[in-house]
């Protein structure tokens, strides 16, 4: 199978989109540049399980020019924007297979198909690609030579895998470089995660009880935009640290079974699963709105939802209204990624910082073939340097630089008050 995409005559649109967006992504850009000239890709075959968007697609074009073979199949049912899965087969000879609103049958064998390419290097946004792998396709690992996960979710899971001391193959976690979760994470997931809420509802954020569950980055950085629009943002949290830090940002902080009482928004952060459960659904007042912003769709118990309503309603294309007695509760996007889901994801220019991050570790992969350890890797300190320092140059932005007397001071202990 070559592709499996909605419509190939969606690709003129695609193509219109996924240049908008490069547009704004020009530490990618460079990187392109030199992956023409060197081909650290030459012979190369990538399969990466991701979310087939605009940015994606300017990263996938990005690793072909390094001489990549590239596969990609959606991470995400509702992810996908058909017309980007179109334009990369169509005008730029990728094997894609995503469709949106693909179901789960669809969904794994594409997943399947991606390993049945025999890839040298992959990419995941889950570990969805590498936990199927495990189960299926054990003999391939010795030919990968790593792997890049890009999500909180899809790292947790990973570790996990090391720690049983069942992994068999080298990760780099993408997702815990700074030039990703501090700006991808935070402000990326906290402004699309409200793109997609308003999308779907059309409300009026102001003056809203909105129930951040999860106070990580991505948690941070919506608490932080629900607040600049004048909600009263509440957060639960399970971690001591995250909760103290959360109240001493100004939130308010309580158990979900407070917050159900009065929270008229709520969205689950935190990849973990019934993060709002039967219990909580019973105590919601009428009208409340729940929503899921972590990767998977488990974060929301919906079958006890399901069990508890008398009638579920489809209100609109991202609205389903379930009858719980007398209230009505609102569940948005099916309790998938909403900023995905009912939204674009994240802007491109903050996805720049990500994705070039995501370009560079591949390579480092590929310059370390066969001596990275089996266990999950940081992203070495030399990409993030270099990420932050062309996208801060891309912004016209410069900073001072340490003499080097600075420097011996900082590297020195003998001198003191």
């Amino acid at each position: 199978m070559t592709h499996h995409v909605k419509d190939l005559n969606l690709a003129a649109s695609g193509e219109k989109r996924l240049e908008w967006a490069g547009r704004d992504m020009p530490v990618l850009d460079i990187i392109k540049g030199e992956f023409k000239r060197i081909k650290p890709f030459k012979n190369k075959r990538i399969s990466a399980c991701m979310h087939v968007t605009a940015e994606t697609a300017n990263l996938m074009l990005t690793l072909k020019e390094g001489g990549a073979d590239i596969t990609l199949v959606a991470s995400n049912p509702l992810s996908t924007q058909d017309d980007i899965a179109a334009a990369l087969v169509k005008n730029h000879g990728l094997k894609v297979m995503a469709i949106r609103g693909e179901d789960h049958k669809t969904y794994y064998s594409h997943l399947n198909q991606a390993l049945k390419n025999k890839p040298q290097i992959t990419m995941d946004d889950g570990a969805d690609l590498i936990s199927l792998l495990h189960n299926k396709y054990k003999a391939q690992a010795k030919d990968i030579l790593g792997s890049m996960e890009e999500t909180t979710t899809g790292v947790i899971r990973l570790r996990s895998l090391a720690a049983a001391k069942k992994l068999l193959l080298p990760v780099i976690a993408v997702n815990d470089a700074k030039t990703k979760n501090l700006f991808d994470n935070r402000y990326g997931t906290g402004q699309s995660t409200l793109d997609g809420i308003i999308r779907a509802t059309g409300i009026l954020v102001a003056g809203k009880n909105i129930v951040v569950a999860g106070y990580g980055w991505c948690g941070r950085g919506f608490a932080m935009r629900a607040r600049g629009l004048g909600a009263k943002v509440i957060v639960t949290e399970v971690d001591e640290i995250k909760a103290l830090e959360a109240a001493m940002d100004g939130f308010n902080v309580m158990p979900m079974k407070e917050a159900a009482k009065i929270g008229d928004v709520f969205c689950t952060i935190t990849g973990d699963l019934k993060v709002i459960d039967k219990e909580h659904f019973k105590l919601m007042k009428d009208g409340a709105m729940v929503c899921n912003s972590g990767h998977f769709d488990v974060e929301i118990n919906i079958p006890a939802l399901k069990k508890l309503a008398s009638r579920v309603t489809r209100v609109s294309a991202q609205v389903d209204e379930y009858l719980v007695g007398r209230k009505r509760v609102y569940v948005l996007a099916e309790g998938r990624l909403i900023n995905l889901a009912a939204a674009e994801g994240h802007p491109s220019s903050v996805m720049d910082m990500s994705f070039a991050t995501q370009a560079l570790a591949a390579q480092y992969v590929v310059k370390q073939a066969g001596r990275l350890a089996v266990a999950v890797h940081n992203v070495p300190e030399s990409i993030e340097k270099k990420v932050a320092t062309l996208k801060l140059k891309s912004l016209g932005l410069s900073i001072d630089r340490l003499s080097k007397e600075q420097a011996a001071y900082l590297a020195s202990w003998e001198l003191g008050t």
